[in-house]
């Protein structure tokens, strides 16, 4: 009997007990090629040396120390290594433990800067349905998954969402992707001009969509679109990059590829890939020095912020991200799997779309490929995936209610930036024979 709570009561999960590479191994010695990182976190595998050698330095130096009395070097040297390869306009880093923290963290950010600037009357948050910020409160609130929002919702505060840039399922045929692009963030000037334009303080968004929908990338220009609008009406732009940034999709930053920059921007996962819990905001100038001229303060705090064995790992990882070439590796591992996908499940009649950027990879599943009608939500076919993937030494990170939190099935490939042409033709093999036996499962 277990006496821990577990995601779910009734699950037999198997001991993780090592990790080696792109491998886990449990207790029985059984191999399991983790091609999600968990959930997009192990972005160099497991056991990496040079990262646990940085955490055994720190922890006899200094293991802990609290924020509110000390700062330390390591936890300098991360936040200017962040600011150095961030986007244009980014200038401090605020480090937490997680991205549900670093999301919290920016909403409050964005709120207390227009108190701070003598407009407290900017107060909506406008999101998008189809989004995960993460799992506390007011993350939860932006957040648009109403399975995870449902029964929560007494508890969350008032926020607003429009639909998402979602080409496979808002697209429409006769429509081009610069004149969908234009089309989808269009919905965002409505929202806030709805609202009232001197009440809404900030937009928050994925740049690449995670577990929610599945690796969805933006269409065309949109982000410049919505950078736009955000700038006319004086409105902040929050870009959640927890899971899609870092180095998953071949930049650092997601949002590279779009040619915008952020007011505000959660990183997390790969910040330091699994190796201790950490997350940050990376903050605007104007932001800081609003702060700065004002209170003087960031009205908030955490115990375990900016911990040093935390900053060690995230720092170790960066630095062999950098070392390695490793961005480089996402990029052209990122097309080769994007290319056996397509190989492999292109002609199912049940795959409808494979999407993504570099190593982050969805392939959503339907009934009906020309009317992409979803499977009844009933049949669970994306925790069937899960299982016939798991049998199959294959960790792949399904979920279900792609298309509104109800309906709908995917599943996202994360796999480490580590890879390899080899390591990425098993995982395509494997998981096209999950998704086969899976599907097949729904007959018999």
């Amino acid at each position: 009997m277990t006496r821990l709570l577990h995601r779910q009561i009734a699950a037999a999960l198997p001991i993780a007990a090592d990790g080696r590479g792109a491998e886990v191994f449990d207790a029985n010695g059984r191999a399991y090629l983790d091609a999600s990182g968990g959930a997009a976190v192990s972005c160099l595998g497991h056991g990496h040396p040079a990262v646990r050698a940085a955490m055994h330095d720190q922890i006899d130096r200094m293991a802990f120390a609290h924020t509110a009395f000390f700062t330390t070097e390591i936890a300098e040297r991360l936040a200017d290594r962040l600011i150095t390869d961030a986007p244009p306009g980014l200038s401090h880093a605020y480090l937490v433990s997680g991205g549900s923290e670093a999301m919290e963290a920016a909403l409050k950010m964005a709120r207390q800067y227009f108190v701070e600037r003598g407009q407290p009357q900017r107060r909506h948050l406008i999101a998008r349905r189809q989004s995960y910020h993460g799992n506390t409160l007011g993350a939860l609130a932006v957040g648009g998954n109403e399975w995870r929002r449902a029964q929560f919702r007494p508890l969350l505060i008032e926020t607003h969402h429009i639909d998402p840039c979602f080409a496979y399922r808002h697209q429409r045929p006769d429509e081009s992707d610069a004149d969908y692009a234009r089309r989808s963030a269009q919905a965002l000037e409505e929202r806030i001009l709805a609202l009232g334009p001197d009440t809404v303080a900030a937009f928050v968004a994925e740049t690449v969509v995670g577990a929610t929908a599945g690796a969805v990338p933006p269409v065309g220009d949109y982000f410049k679109h919505i950078r736009e609008i955000c700038d006319r009406h004086g409105v902040l732009l929050i870009l959640d990059e927890v899971m899609c940034g870092m180095g998953r999709t071949g930049t650092l930053h997601a949002c590279e590829q779009d040619g915008v920059s952020p007011d505000l921007m959660a990183v997390a996962k790969g910040l330091a890939g699994g190796y201790q819990p950490i997350g940050a905001v990376l903050v605007g100038a104007k932001i800081y020095e609003a702060f700065a001229r004002g209170s003087g303060m960031f009205q908030h705090g955490h115990t375990y912020m900016g911990h040093p064995v935390a900053c060690a790992a995230a720092l170790a990882v960066q630095d062999v991200i950098r070392r390695d070439g490793l961005l480089a590796n996402v990029r052209t591992q990122g097309a080769y799997l994007d290319r056996r996908l397509r190989e492999r499940l292109g002609a199912n009649p049940h795959v409808g779309d494979i999407r993504g950027r570099g190593l982050f990879r969805g392939v959503e599943l339907v009934a009906d490929r020309t009317t992409k009608q979803p499977f009844h939500p009933a049949l669970k076919l994306h925790a069937r995936i899960k299982r016939e993937a798991m049998a199959r030494g294959l960790m792949v990170y399904p979920m279900g209610g792609t298309v509104n939190g109800s309906i709908g099935d995917h599943v996202l490939l994360a796999p480490p930036f580590i890879v390899d042409a080899a390591l990425i033709d098993t995982i395509v093999g494997r998981l096209g024979d999950a998704v086969e036996a899976a599907l097949a499962s729904l007959h018999t």
